[in-house]
C-alpha cells in the first residue's frame, strides 16, 4: 500500500557562532516590519496631489487588500514553512533551483541597497531646513558619509538593539501625527473627504499608483531575518498581522485629519506637506516636531533595510550561493559584519549620485523579484502540497492564483510604463547577476573559495515512500 509522508519544514544549514545570539521577539519584530514598509505617513502626500482627497483616501483604504495583505500572507506562509536567513532567496531556490534563487537575490539585494542610499539623503534634506549649512558643498558630503557610517555601526551592534531602537523611533516619530490628528478634530469638514480634486487639475495616475505602491510595499523584506527570530513559526504570522493593521492606520488617520481640516491648493500636496499642515493646524512647534520625526523615521527605515540586506547575504552564504566568508559573524555582536559592510559601501557610493533613474531601476528589479516570488509560492503549493506549513493561507490553489494575479497585474503595469533608461539599467544589473551566478559556479568547480553545503537538510525525506 502506498502512503504519503508529510513533508518536513525545510531547515537550511546555518553558520555557527561562539556566542548564543539574542533572538528577536514579537514587539521589536513588529516595528522592524513597520520600518521595512512605512516608517510613518511621510511620503503619502503626493497621492492627494495626484488625484485629490477622495481617491487618496480610497486608495489607502483599498490598496492594502489587493497588495499589502496578499504579500504579507505569502510572507507568513513561506517564512514559517522555510525558516532561515535569506527569506525569498530560499523560496525561489526551493521552488525553481539555485539559478532562480541567485537571480532573486540579485534583484532584491540591489533594489534594497539602492533604497538604503536614499535614507541618509532624506535625513540631510530635513536637517537642511534647520541647519542650512548642509545644503551643498563639503558639509553635505561629510554629513552623508558620517550619517551612513554611524547608522551602519548601530546595525553592527546587533539586531535586538536595532529592533528596540525601532520601537523608540516609531513612538517618537508618530507622536506629532497623533497630536496633529487630535487637534484637527474640531476643524474637520467631512465634505472635503469626498472632493475629487480641484477643477482643471489633471489627474496623474502614474504618480498616484506609484505613491500607493511604494508606501505599502516590502512586506517580504523581513523574511531574510527569519533565522534570527524567536519561535518564528508562531511569531511571524502575528507580527505581520499587527504590522499590517498598524501601518494602514498610521497612514489613514493623519490623511483623514489633514484632508478634512486643511484647504490648500492641490499642487502643494508634495512630500513633506504634512509638516506644513501641522503648522496650519497647531503651530510651528508641531511642524518642527514632524520634521525631526521625519529624520528619525529615515533612521528607522535605514536600519530595517540594512538588516534585511545584510542577513540576505548571510543567508545566501549559508546555502552555498556565496562563499563562506560572507557567512562570518562578528565575534562581539554576532552580526553579519561583511554583509553590513558591503551594503554600506554600495549605499554610500549611490548616495553621492543623481540616482533618479537608478532608483526607478531598483523598483523595476524589485517588481521582477515579486513576480518570481508569487510564482515560487504558487509552484510550492502545487508541487509540495504536503510540505509542513505552520501557518497556511486558508485558500485552495485556484483562489490563490487569483489572489496573486491582481498584484501581479499591477507589477506588470509599473514595469510597462518604465522609461528606456530604466529598462537599460535594469537589464545591465540583471545580466551582471546572471554573470555572478556562473562565476560562483566556476569558483566552486575550481575550488577558488570555500562554500557551505548548498543542499537543504532532510531533502531526501520529501519523497513518496511505500
Amino acid at each position: 500500500m502506498q502512503t504519503t509522508t508529510t513533508e518536513p519544514t525545510i531547515a537550511y544549514e546555518t553558520t555557527t557562532s561562539t556566542k548564543t545570539p539574542k533572538k528577536l521577539t514579537l514587539i521589536p519584530l513588529i516595528f522592524l516590519i513597520y520600518f521595512e514598509v512605512a516608517g510613518g505617513p511621510y511620503g503619502e502626500e503626493p497621492a492627494v496631489q495626484a488625484a485629490g482627497p477622495f481617491f487618496a483616501l480610497l486608495g489607502f483604504l483599498i490598496f492594502p487588500f489587493i497588495w499589502s495583505i496578499p504579500e504579507a500572507l505569502i510572507t507568513a506562509e513561506l517564512t514559517t514553512a522555510i525558516p532561515g536567513n535569506g527569506g525569498f532567496v530560499l523560496w525561489a531556490d526551493r521552488a525553481f533551483g539555485p539559478f532562480w534563487g541567485s537571480l532573486m537575490g540579485t534583484w532584491k539585494f540591489l533594489s534594497g541597497v539602492i533604497n538604503i542610499a536614499s535614507f541618509p539623503v532624506l535625513c540631510i534634506q530635513y536637517l537642511t531646513k534647520i541647519f542650512p549649512i548642509f545644503d551643498s558643498g563639503w558639509p553635505r558630503y561629510v554629513a552623508l558619509l558620517g550619517s551612513s557610517l554611524a547608522l551602519s555601526f548601530l546595525n553592527y551592534t546587533g539586531l535586538t538593539i536595532v529592533g528596540y531602537a525601532a520601537v523608540v523611533l516609531a513612538f517618537v516619530s508618530l507622536m506629532p501625527f497623533i497630536l496633529m490628528s487630535l487637534i484637527a478634530i474640531p476643524k474637520i469638514h467631512p465634505h472635503r473627504w469626498v472632493s475629487l480634486g480641484q477643477k482643471g487639475v489633471k489627474k496623474d495616475w502614474n504618480l498616484f499608483f506609484n505613491t500607493l505602491f511604494w508606501n505599502l510595499n516590502f512586506w517580504d523584506n523581513v523574511s531574510t531575518l527569519a533565522g534570527e527570530v524567536d519561535k518564528p513559526k508562531k511569531t511571524f504570522p502575528l507580527a505581520l498581522l499587527v504590522a499590517v493593521i498598524f501601518t494602514c492606520v498610521s497612514y489613514l488617520i493623519p490623511l483623514f485629519a489633514v484632508t478634512g481640516s486643511v484647504s490648500v491648493d492641490q499642487s502643494l500636496w508634495e512630500t513633506g506637506f504634512h509638516a506644513q499642515a501641522a503648522e496650519i493646524i497647531a503651530g510651528k512647534w508641531l511642524k518642527i516636531w514632524i520634521e525631526i520625526g521625519a529624520v528619525l523615521s529615515a533612521i528607522g527605515l535605514f536600519e530595517a533595510q540594512m538588516s534585511s540586506s545584510a542577513y540576505q547575504i548571510l543567508g545566501m552564504a549559508e546555502i552555498g550561493m556565496l562563499p563562506t566568508v560572507f557567512g562570518i559573524r562578528s565575534k562581539w555582536f554576532n552580526t553579519p559584519w561583511l554583509g553590513i559592510l558591503v551594503s554600506m559601501l554600495i549605499a554610500i557610493a549611490v548616495s553621492y549620485m543623481n540616482f533618479t533613474d537608478i532608483i526607478s531601476s531598483a523598483n523595476f528589479l524589485y517588481s521582477l523579484g515579486m513576480l518570481l516570488e508569487f510564482a515560487a509560492f504558487l509552484w510550492l503549493r502545487w508541487k509540495s502540497p504536503t510540505m509542513k506549513r505552520p501557518y497556511q493561507i486558508p485558500m485552495k490553489l485556484p483562489l490563490l492564483v487569483i489572489m496573486c494575479l491582481v498584484p501581479s497585474g499591477f507589477l506588470v503595469f509599473i514595469m510597462v510604463i518604465a522609461t528606456k533608461t530604466v529598462f537599460l539599467v535594469s537589464g545591465v544589473m540583471t545580466v551582471a547577476g546572471i554573470a555572478c551566478f556562473f562565476f560562483i559556479k566556476l569558483c566552486k568547480k575550481k575550488r577558488w573559495a570555500k562554500f557551505y553545503n548548498s543542499q537543504p537538510l532532510n531533502e531526501e525525506d520529501e519523497s513518496l515512500t511505500e
